[in-house]
C-alpha cells in the first residue's frame, strides 16, 4: 500500500472521528437543553433556586468520586475542574432565576450567547486567535438570539433579571475553555466529578451554613424531578460532553452546543404551552447553519494514566 493511500485513509478516519465527536457533543447538549423543564417544574414545587443546580451536580460528584484517587500528581488539573464547576453553578442560579419570570425562549436565547463569550475568553485569556469562520458562526448565533427575542414583549421589571442572567453564558464560556484546554490530561469521568464538586462547593457557599434544612425534596414528584435533572441534564450528558468536546476544540464545542436553543424552544412548547413563532424557527435554522460551518480546532491530548 502506498504512502499516499495510507495518508488518505488516516485523514478519512480522522474526519469521521471528528464528525462523530461533534454529533456526540450535540446529542449531549440536547440533554442540557431539557434543563428548563426540570428547573421550572422544581421551582413550581417550591424548591429554591440554589437547590436545583445542587441536585443537578450531586449525583455525578458522588458516582464518579472514586475516579479522583487515580489523579496522582494532577492536583492543578483538579483545581481547574473545581473552578469550572463553581462558575457553572453560579451561572445556573442566574439562569433559573430568569426562568421564573420570563418564557423559556427568552431565557434560552440569552443563554445561547455563550459561544461568543467562549471565543472572547479564549482570545483574552488563552491568546487563541479565533478562525474567521468561528467568528462568523458566533455572529450568526448572535443574530439568531436577536431574531428569537424579536417577538418577546419585556416587562420593564424583568430587565435587571435578564441582565443578571448573562452570568450564565459568561460562566459557561469560561467552563468550556477550562474543560477543553486545562483538563485534557485527566479521564472524562474525573472531569465530570471535578466539575460536580466545584459546583457543589460554590453552591454550598451561596446557600450558607443553615440553608440545607429544607433541601430534601418535599414530595415524591419533586424527588423524581430532582433525580431526572441529575441524570438527564448532568451525569449522562456531561460524561458524553467531557469525553468528546476536547476532541473538537472550544469553538466547535460551543457552536455544536447551540443545538440547545431549538431544544429549549421545543421544551417550552410541549411542556409549558409556549407558542413557537416563525422567527424562532428561523433562529433554530441559523443555529444549525452555524454548527455546520464552524471549523474544528483540536487540542493536544495528554494520555491519562
Amino acid at each position: 500500500m502506498s504512502d499516499t493511500v495510507k495518508v488518505a485513509q488516516v485523514t478519512s478516519v480522522n474526519k469521521y472521528s471528528l464528525l462523530f465527536a461533534t454529533i456526540m457533543v450535540a446529542i449531549s447538549c440536547i440533554g442540557f437543553g431539557t434543563v428548563p423543564f426540570f428547573a421550572k417544574s422544581l421551582s413550581a414545587a417550591g424548591i429554591k433556586s440554589e437547590y436545583i443546580p445542587f441536585y443537578r451536580y450531586l449525583f455525578s460528584a458522588l458516582v464518579f468520586f472514586p475516579t479522583l484517587f487515580v489523579l496522582k500528581g494532577r492536583f492543578k488539573s483538579m483545581l481547574w475542574g473545581f473552578a469550572a464547576g463553581a462558575s457553572m453553578g453560579i451561572g445556573w442560579i442566574s439562569y433559573i432565576e430568569a426562568l421564573k419570570i420570563v418564557p423559556v425562549s427568552t431565557a434560552g436565547v440569552i443563554y445561547m450567547t455563550y459561544p461568543i463569550f467562549t471565543l472572547l475568553i479564549a482570545r483574552v485569556w488563552l491568546k487563541e486567535k479565533p478562525h474567521f469562520k468561528a467568528v462568523l458562526a458566533s455572529l450568526i448565533i448572535l443574530a439568531a438570539t436577536m431574531i428569537a427575542m424579536a417577538d418577546v414583549s419585556l416587562n420593564p421589571s424583568h430587565v435587571s433579571a435578564l441582565l443578571y442572567s448573562f452570568l450564565a453564558p459568561i460562566g459557561f464560556g469560561l467552563s468550556i475553555n477550562i474543560l477543553v484546554n486545562k483538563l485534557n490530561d485527566i479521564p472524562p469521568m474525573s472531569r465530570v466529578c471535578c466539575v460536580g464538586i466545584g459546583s457543589l462547593v460554590g453552591l454550598s457557599i451561596l446557600i450558607g451554613p443553615g440553608g440545607f434544612e429544607h433541601i430534601v425534596p418535599p414530595t415524591p414528584n419533586a424527588l423524581y424531578l430532582a433525580i431526572g435533572i441529575a441524570l438527564c441534564t448532568a451525569t449522562i450528558p456531561q460524561l458524553i460532553y467531557s469525553t468528546f468536546a476536547p476532541m473538537i476544540g472550544s469553538a466547535k464545542a460551543a457552536i455544536a452546543g447551540s443545538v440547545e436553543l431549538p431544544t429549549m424552544f421545543i421544551v417550552g412548547w410541549l411542556a409549558f404551552g409556549e407558542q413557537l413563532t416563525p422567527l424562532q424557527l428561523i433562529s433554530g435554522a441559523l443555529v444549525v447553519t452555524a454548527i455546520a460551518m464552524t471549523p474544528t480546532t483540536r487540542v493536544k491530548h495528554k494520555i491519562p494514566k
